[in-house]
């Protein structure tokens, strides 16, 4: 909907009407861009030196030539000939934008400029909505494309697949042929085709259309039932993005299709068959199918579709190494399972453990207690949860064990139990589990557990065990007693509190010991003691206050100590509400079994199950390489780039909204919401961060947002993505839905996101509307403010250090692998600074690909007799740029600028190889 900005300067003969409806436009064909150009708007002209000037700028009626107002120029000078114009540009893409001291104020979807004459000069413009600069963009592409036939091209349009389509439909419903249908099933008819619909507005926009033609009655005509239809079912964001790819065409052929794919989507090997696949597929016009055309209403249907949803679906199954040692895996895990309220009060019950291991959980509580009649009981002690019998618990593990997972699910077993019910225990487990149970003894010659995959289909017993030298029935271990902290929580919390609590002991009878295989629970004292004498298969436990202290104060130590252990966090028992810790304060430190209430929904349980999404919801996640790998080193505090990982750039634009609820807890009256985005990056330290949208007031039906956002990730691998709908007009609830998402499971391009409720359930067509690009290099703006963006020269460049572990044999050894490193990083830096230049020249951001700059220059490389200015030759392996005879001094640099790119690219993968060699030289030696 345009109003920002736009405003009729004089009363103006319209070229081309609107429909009859009442109320405010959308923009949904070229002819609504044209109108709106007529009666112009007010933009911003962007000079150098910062200059700004405010100008009302209006197409002629006659559509030749492009004026603005006020002016010191006369009425002839200012203007633009329709004709002249070799280019519309999006976004803050020229020289007179990047080098403007205003560049970082001006919102780059609302920027865009007029390349112009044949000294190719810049009309830099600023639109005051980036729906006002859609408007311009589009509409000055129509008329360079069609001149003075834009108008017959328009009307010609006007009877298009949409329009043969939605009267065939009509026709079929008016099966009496009386040229109408009766109200409530032309409602149903809409909202048939876009379920989203409230019925409601739908009723409301007909009776509108009738009131406005002082109509009585309730039947709908064929007329009338179109421009509803056209009215409340096009996005404009869309038709926007239809029409950039579309030669300025009302449909998208195969090959217009394939470039959107491969330029935007990022997909690769895309065919016409495989075009004409998804045209068929989605287009729901005859014509369309049978042309190879996609309509915006098939454009819509696809991009709405699975296929365009922003979750990578290589993630769905998985597609990770599962050979690695289980300490090498991030593990999906419970706090407390049989509990479904609060931690002190609530109620125990067996659909804890359903829900989390249909979940994919695969580290389940069980806290077990003396029951009556001899029956070991589960509940959390020395509060006052109710209890559940333990044979029923394993008779329901044994039936969801691997429900969702094939991969080795852990019991954590947390045993207060006399001997004589110990043993009612080891019974149950033995019957019920059977051969699932893994108690296979550890290989000493080992040094790592086994694997995941090694392990499929096994049950896990972690516990105490009685010492190797105990040749008794029973002996005597230390306590591990979670609710015994929690009763004394008021006096002690901490460290000290943790500590207290190992000093108690207890009696384990030999057979339940045998059980524990490789999962041995023992007490942690200190990092340089667990680096000495800890065997790999025995597993520590860690208060979640112990395990923050740890965490700051001792970040390296315990991911080292991590590698080879396995480690466990439970929350702090004074979370007796059951409220959940950040997993990502542990997951950073390489803590493998992060415990977390299931039972309570929020933040902290959407990033757990949004992190286990990425390999298949399998419940392990293997960690990243510099967590794992021996000879590196990481801080898991770092608040800047990490050594060795190359810091990626994640570009962001929230372009719209589809069906946002009313928050479930709200106390307002009405449907109305308010809604605002939050984008929000949870990792490391130095990746957290969080924007916002503006808000956009009484529209949660589909609010255009249109507003870009940029995060440095220094750590990939452990980053996630959130997506946060608000309300800002609430009244106790203001949560309208979420969707959180791994960095690594990101689909690039245009991309739909179903939202989630607060207890995680997909709302029904709820969801925003995004795009998203991922590079390793930022450009735009003036140097001294671009950051990663600057061109950076050898002397400003950050290189890998070495970390000195003081021994002298290995620090010489590895000082050899520097230079080689250094010599990398030039490389790369290189290559991309030669890249960004290319795309700049080419009038695009960092964020496009290389496939979109061919795209954009390609029409420069046509002289004006269509004959070549530019030949693409594909014979060698690096394509090359061939001039043709004289050509524009603009078109030269863009030449020298890709030839500069291709020999960077050529001299980096010539010298890769013999630099990776030099460096694995050094780490063999």
């Amino acid at each position: 909907v345009y109003q920002d900005g736009t405003k009729q300067k004089r009363e103006r003969k319209k070229t081309v009407s609107f429909s009859s409806m009442p109320t405010e436009k959308k923009i949904s064909s070229a002819s609504d861009c044209i109108n709106a150009m007529v009666e112009g708007s007010e933009l911003k002209k962007i000079r150098s030196n910062s200059r700004v000037y405010h100008r009302y700028f209006l197409l002629d009626a006659d559509m030749q030539s492009l004026r603005w107002e006020p002016s010191k120029k006369d009425s002839e000078k200012a203007k633009i000939d329709i004709k002249s114009i070799k280019e519309v540009r999006t976004g803050k893409n020229t020289d007179i934008f990047r080098s403007n001291g205003i560049y970082d104020q001006v919102s780059e979807d609302c920027a865009f400029s007029i390349i112009y004459g044949e000294n190719y000069e810049s009309l830099d413009l600023v639109a005051n909505s980036a729906d006002i600069a859609n408007i311009w963009v589009t509409g000055l592409r129509y008329l360079i494309s069609y001149g003075k036939d834009t108008l017959d091209m328009i009307e010609s349009t006007q009877d298009n697949m949409r329009t043969s389509w939605l009267s065939q439909m009509f026709s079929e419903s008016d099966v009496d042929n009386l040229g109408h249908i009766p109200l409530c099933n032309a409602v149903q008819f809409i909202k048939d085709l876009n379920p989203g619909l409230k019925t409601n507005k739908i009723e409301l926009k007909f009776k509108e259309l009738h009131r406005s033609k002082e109509k009585t009655g309730t039947e709908v005509t064929k007329e009338e039932f179109i421009e509803v239809f056209h009215e409340l079912c096009t996005r404009p964001e869309i038709y926007f993005l239809l029409v950039q790819f579309s030669s300025n065409k009302e449909f998208l052929d195969t090959k217009d299709l394939m470039m959107f794919l491969e330029a935007e989507q990022g997909m690769a090997h895309v065919t016409e068959e495989i075009s004409l696949e998804i045209i068929q597929k989605y287009e729901p016009a005859k014509e369309g199918q049978e042309k190879g055309w996609l309509s915006i209403d098939g454009f819509t249907n696809y991009l709405t579709s699975p296929d365009c949803h922003i979750f990578d679906p290589e993630h769905k199954k998985v597609c990770q190494d599962m050979k690695q040692p289980l300490s090498h895996y991030f593990i999906n895990s419970s706090h407390n399972t049989y509990l479904i309220e609060d931690q002190f009060r609530g109620p125990s019950d067996i659909t804890g453990y359903i829900r989390a291991l249909k979940m994919g959980c695969r580290s389940v509580e069980l806290d077990v207690w003396d029951g009556p009649d001899n029956e070991p009981v589960i509940y959390t002690g020395h509060t006052m949860t109710s209890q559940i019998v333990f044979r029923s618990v394993i008779d329901i593990i044994n039936k969801y064990a691997f429900f969702a997972s094939e991969y080795p699910l852990i019991l954590c077993l947390e045993n207060h139990c006399s001997i004589k019910q110990q043993k009612v225990m080891v019974q149950h487990m033995k019957k019920i589990l059977g051969d699932k149970l893994h108690t296979q003894s550890p290989n000493i010659e080992e040094s790592y557990l086994p694997s995941p995959e090694s392990l499929k289909g096994k049950i896990l017993i972690k516990a105490k065990k009685l010492s190797s030298n105990c040749s008794g029935l029973e002996g005597d271990v230390t306590d591990e007693d979670e609710g015994a902290e929690m009763s004394q929580r008021v006096g002690k919390e901490g460290v000290e509190q943790q500590n207290s609590m190992m000093g108690k002991r207890f009696q384990l009878c030999k057979e339940l010991s045998e059980l524990v295989s490789i999962c041995k629970s023992v007490q942690f004292k200190e990092f340089q003691v667990s680096f000495q004498l800890q065997k790999y298969w025995e597993v520590c436990s860690f208060n979640e206050v112990l395990a923050s202290k740890y965490a700051n104060e001792n970040p390296g130590d315990f991911v080292n100590y991590n590698k080879r252990f396995l480690a466990r966090v439970f929350p702090s028992p004074m979370r007796i509400d059951s409220s959940n810790m950040n997993p990502q304060d542990f997951w950073k430190c390489g803590c493998q079994i992060v415990a977390m209430n299931f039972q309570t929904p929020g933040l902290m349980m959407d990033l757990n199950i949004g992190w286990f999404r990425q390999n298949g919801n399998c419940g392990y996640v293997l960690r990243p390489a510099i967590m794992r790998e021996e000879v590196s080193f990481f801080s898991a505090n770092t608040k800047d780039t990490v050594p060795g990982v190359s810091p990626q750039l994640l570009h962001i634009k929230i372009i719209s909204g589809q069906n946002f609820p009313k928050p479930k807890g709200s106390g307002a009256k009405g449907d109305v919401v308010d809604p605002y985005v939050y984008v929000e990056i949870h990792g490391i330290p130095a990746d957290c961060a969080e924007q916002r949208t503006k808000t956009m007031h009484q529209n949660g039906d589909n609010p255009i947002f249109d507003e870009s956002f940029e995060f440095q990730i220094n750590l990939p691998e452990l980053a996630m993505v959130r997506f946060v709908v608000l309300d800002d007009d609430y009244i106790g609830d203001e949560f309208i839905g979420q969707y959180t998402i791994p960095f690594e499971c990101l689909q690039t391009g245009y991309r739909h996101i179903p939202l989630q409720s607060l207890t995680g359930e997909i709302l029904a067509h709820a969801s925003l509307f995004v795009h998203v690009a991922i590079t390793n290099r930022r450009g735009g703006g003036k140097p001294h403010k671009r950051g990663l963006s600057v061109r950076k020269g050898k002397k400003s460049r950050e290189y890998a250090s070495m970390r000195t572990l003081w021994i002298k044999t290995i620090d010489e050894v590895f000082k050899n692998a520097l230079q080689p490193i250094r010599d990398a990083t030039d490389l790369r830096e290189n290559m991309q600074n030669a890249v960004v230049s290319f795309k700049e020249l080419c009038g695009l951001s960092p964020v496009a690909n290389l496939m979109q700059c061919i795209l954009a220059v390609s029409t420069r490389l046509v002289g004006p007799d269509n004959a070549p200015l530019v030949v693409l030759n594909l014979n060698d392996q690096y394509p090359t740029m061939e001039l043709q005879g004289i050509v524009p001094e603009v078109l030269k640099k863009i030449v020298t600028a890709y030839d500069m790119m291709i020999q960077t690219i050529r001299t980096l993968v010539e010298n890769t190889d013999s630099l990776y060699e030099k460096i694995v030289q050094c780490q063999k030696a």
